[in-house]
């Protein structure tokens, strides 16, 4: 028996202030440029401006891209292009900075925090701060096993509620959030097929490294046995976790929901955190008024899930590599949709005003110059 009870999150959870989005958009409508002239970014400049609370908008100005990593058991099923277990030298190449994540955090000068939550390997080979948080050395074979025992679910759920809890308290004012495993799309897919009421062929895609048709159907046919497993569960969202999810997809759903109490925005990246934002949104509804969608990855499972989520991606520039990569290619425009809505002057009173429609009061119309002839 879990002594978690999810149910707190629905009242701990409150939407981004509505009464402050209002003063935002109407502060967007008296500045230079006119409202829409900007497309998304008034949207965007509105959404952040209510998160934080503020008018005007304040500069985001300590984003931080938190990745959290693990090892499937199913990629032993032959799903991935990977092998299993190899998804510590991806995170390796992330810390070392060989990775497009680290390219683009460098150039954009975003700190990148990597949580091994179930790596398979030793801990001892990677840095305290990385493995702290790990529950287990990989995942069980979630077609035929459950990924995780119920306790593991919950203390991985936790550390992502205690990750969160960190960058909140460390003054993050925006976190880019993605993942670095090897299988960890197939479990992203069950959830989402299980949350959607869909079948396998639906959500089942090509992963970060594309597969060929072969290997598709491979992970389509494990995708269809785990949804058998998934759906008595379906009504517990922390067994479903357990069951065919996964330590990273348990503690990304942990971290989604603590930040939204924690009012701390999010930019989801591909079909993993998109997976886990669906489960939080059954846990919580007004949840999602937290996060951005930041991209469309092109997987199908992402696509089903942003649908039911009622998040529209910034981004559609074809980037599949996960990792966080296409998320923090978001981050520049969330920026610059906050620095416009700051910055940008208001129109002077008399532009636009009654005196330029009716012409100045103390002028006499010709009717009354008439009359008064």
């Amino acid at each position: 028996m879990s002594s978690l009870n999810l149910d707190d999150f629905t009242d701990l959870i409150e939407r981004p202030d509505a009464g402050v989005r209002r003063d935002a958009e109407a502060r967007r409508e008296r500045q230079v440029v006119p409202p829409g002239a900007l497309g998304r970014l008034d949207e965007l400049g509105e959404w952040l401006s209510a998160a934080q609370a503020a008018v005007p908008v304040r500069p985001v100005e300590r984003p931080r891209v938190v990745l959290f990593a693990g090892d499937h058991g199913i990629a032993g099923r032959g799903v991935s292009v990977r092998p299993a277990g190899g998804a510590e030298q991806l995170v390796r190449a992330v810390l070392e900075g060989g990775r497009p994540v680290s390219v683009l955090a460098r150039r954009l000068g975003v700190p990148v925090r990597v949580v091994d939550m179930a790596l398979d390997c030793a801990p001892e080979t990677l840095p305290e701060d990385v493995v702290r948080h790990r529950v287990r050395r990989g995942s069980g074979c979630i077609d035929v096993e459950d990924a995780l025992t119920l306790q593991e679910a919950e203390a991985a759920f936790r550390a992502g509620m205690a990750v969160a809890d960190e960058e909140a308290d460390s003054g993050t004012d925006l976190v880019v959030l993605g993942d670095v495993s090897v299988g960890g799309t197939t479990p992203a897919a069950v959830l989402i097929a299980a949350l959607c009421g869909t079948d396998a062929s639906v959500v089942t895609g090509r992963g970060g490294e594309p597969i060929d048709d072969l290997v598709w159907m491979r992970k389509c046919a494990a995708i269809r046995d785990a949804l058998r497993r998934a759906r008595p569960v379906l009504g517990d969202q922390l067994r479903l976790l357990a069951a065919v999810g996964g330590a990273d997809l348990a503690a990304t759903t942990g971290f989604l929901l603590q930040c939204a109490v924690r009012k701390l925005p999010v930019i989801l990246d591909g079909v993993v955190s998109a997976a886990c934002a669906l489960v939080g949104q059954r846990v919580a509804f007004r949840a999602p008024d937290w996060w951005l969608a930041g991209h469309n990855s092109g997987e199908p499972g992402q696509a089903k899930a942003l649908d039911r989520l009622a998040l529209d991606p910034l981004l559609d520039h074809g980037v599949t590599v996960g990792e966080g990569a296409g998320a923090l290619l978001a981050l520049p425009l969330v920026q610059s949709a906050a620095a416009l809505a700051a910055e940008l002057p208001e129109r002077p009173e008399s532009e636009g005003g009654p005196e330029d429609e009716d012409g100045p009061e103390d002028e006499e119309s010709p009717a009354q110059k008439e009359g008064g002839e």
